[in-house]
């Protein structure tokens, strides 16, 4: 995984910057918000949900636990 700084130095080439100090700006008020005051810590445990799936049927956390260990990835949308 890369570190923060050689990301941003990696992406610094590529992103315009008009579009890096929007992203900054958004960055900066998501840390002002206290979002990361409510993050769950590595190694909590996560709290139960419920999400749909790709055909739009709920699926729950703990029905999917109920089978075994479950693995979540998360993908960054566009900017």
């Amino acid at each position: 995984m890369l570190d923060s700084t050689v990301a941003s130095a990696a992406s610094a080439g590529r992103i315009p910057p008009d579009r890096q100090a929007i992203m900054h700006r958004a960055t900066e008020d998501l840390r002002k918000s206290g979002i990361l005051d409510r993050i769950v810590p590595v190694g909590a445990r996560m709290p139960d949900f419920e999400l749909a799936n790709h055909d739009g049927r709920r699926v729950s956390s703990r029905e999917l636990l109920d089978g075994g260990a479950m693995v979540l990835s998360f993908f960054r949308g566009s900017w």
